[in-house]
């Protein structure tokens, strides 16, 4: 495919203009997909070899280097262990290990011993936030040392590493120029890097063997052309040796990331983009303005990486493909209205779109705020649809990422409603009220749902005995303000923030 463009040539073709790489629209995708893309060049792969080898006799599944087999649905991801990224893994299917306690839980400890609060810039006014707020998960992975480490971004413009069973910092946090939004992610394979990305406008590679925790490379939104803003909201995926993120610049990326260890033992990386494409077409942008950032996170399954943006499309990258200089987009559905949650994916590669209901477009209507879809589909994609409206004048729709679990789909919605919805036909089964602005994800641990409100501050567990009748089990207040994050649960023990300025530990 040619030869390796260095990082400075490599900004330049991405900011303005063509410098020998191939820049093409696609043409035999399906309706929606013209797509202006840059292709810089196929990647070597350097990663460490996968862990999954084959033998005459083994048992064990093989996945291929770079490839996410629908046998790592609902799995822990890679080497690390832990909870490495949002949701666990590419699929966005896994939520962590239990046993969660049968009482209600009670506060192990609570961090910091003043609120994490920080000012920010949003249309000209400066506001002020506090805590950590969407998507906001956490990390905890048991690091080699025997210290089981919680990880996390907050609205105070740092990175913060706890102590997991004290709630003492395990390392200075680590500053950047603006809020983190999003959750992090910490590299699957082993090595001790952690990526993320901030409203500061970069997408930073930071090496935590080293104190304090240095930046060892970073991506500035502006380095393409971008629409919308430099925020990066979206939850970057590692598979072997590639990440994959978009950001609000409304660009999907593909990273190589080229790790490896130095001679004094130290981790080492030197990130090249290799794939880079706008996330909007003409038609979309005429359809819905120019509001088309990606905000989600993006999802891997097979060879192929989804992504969906605030125009309400969403998008399958057949990665080799576009590694390849090749036509890269293989599916292509337009939801109407903005999708900021995250695009979960089933053993058999189906997909689960989380969209909300803000435009009041007929599409929205026809399609609906919860959706499966078949990206394999010679015909139209979508298996079913779930309406998920307000009843007066304000937003509906969804913003918490689906979770999957017993042939069903659990989701809380922005109305109030936490919904259980049958996997194969769509059809709500079951639902409860958990207050409006019901924004945080919820996990399946074991036979159990846990779910954060907003309204409440609440902590629920749910009995999943019957998958298609949830059960509360208890409810505890967990905290003075709204909890819009993601808790992340390992060996029984909860961990999220809330916006009332504080990140607690539960069992």
């Amino acid at each position: 495919m040619g030869r390796r463009l260095g990082p400075l040539l490599l900004l330049a073709v991405l900011a303005g203009g063509m410098m020998g790489v191939a820049a093409f629209v696609t043409s035999d995708a399906p309706p929606r997909s013209t797509t202006t893309t840059v292709v810089v060049t196929a990647p070597s792969t350097t990663a460490p070899p996968p862990s999954t080898t084959s033998t005459t006799t083994s048992t064990v599944p093989v996945r291929e280097n770079g490839s996410v087999p629908g046998f790592t649905v609902g799995q822990p991801w890679g080497s690390t262990v832990g909870i490495t990224m949002f949701r666990g893994n590419p699929t966005r299917t896994f939520y962590g290990s239990g046993p969660l306690p049968d009482a209600p839980p009670e506060v192990l400890w609570t961090y910091p011993e003043t609120p994490m609060c920080g000012s920010s810039v949003v249309s000209g006014e400066s506001s002020l936030w506090c805590g950590t707020g969407w998507t906001g998960q956490p990390v905890v992975w048991e690091r080699p040392d025997g210290v089981t480490e919680v990880i996390f971004g907050a609205y105070d413009k740092a990175v913060h590493f706890l102590d997991a069973a004290t709630g003492q910092e395990t390392r200075a946090p680590f500053p950047v120029g603006d809020l983190i939004k999003g959750s992090v992610t910490l590299d699957p394979d082993g090595y001790p890097l952690l990526y993320f990305g901030s409203r500061d406008n970069k997408l930073r590679v930071v090496a935590l063997d080293r104190e304090p925790v240095e930046e060892l490379w970073a991506l500035e939104a502006s380095a393409v052309a971008g629409r919308w803003n430099n925020d990066w909201d979206g939850n970057p995926a590692i598979v072997d040796d590639h990440l994959y993120v978009g950001g609000e610049n409304s660009w999907f990326f593909v990273v190589e990331l080229m790790r490896s260890w130095a001679e004094d033992g130290l981790a080492e990386v030197e990130p090249e983009v290799v794939f880079a494409m706008e996330g909007w077409t003409d038609e979309l942008l005429a359809d819905v303005g120019g509001n088309v950032s990606i905000e989600s996170s993006v999802a891997a399954y097979d060879r192929r990486v989804y992504f969906a943006n605030s125009g309400g499309r969403v998008v399958g990258v057949d990665i080799d493909r576009a590694l390849a200089g090749n036509d890269p987009v293989v599916f292509d559905y337009w939801a109407g209205d903005d999708i900021d949650a995250t695009v979960v994916v089933d053993e058999e590669g189906m997909l689960y779109v989380a969209v909300e209901y803000e435009r009041r477009n007929e599409r929205s209507l026809e399609v609906g705020q919860l959706i499966k879809l078949d990206p394999y589909s010679d015909g139209d994609p979508r298996v079913w649809g779930v309406a998920v409206l307000p009843e007066d004048s304000g937003d509906g729709g969804i913003w918490a990422t689906p979770a999957l679990g017993f042939g069903h789909v659990y989701v809380p919605t922005h109305t109030g409603r936490l919904l259980a919805v049958d996997a194969a036909n769509g059809d709500v089964v079951w639902e409860d009220a958990v207050g409006f602005h019901a924004w945080s994800s919820a996990v399946v641990i074991e036979d159990s749902l846990v779910v954060a409100t907003c309204e409440a501050g609440e902590l629920r567990r749910y009995s999943l005995a019957d998958p298609a009748e949830p059960e509360l089990v208890w409810s505890v207040s967990a905290a003075s303000g709204c909890i819009e994050s993601t808790p992340a649960v390992w060996n029984g023990s909860i961990y999220v923030g809330s916006r009332d300025g504080f990140f607690r530990a539960y069992r």
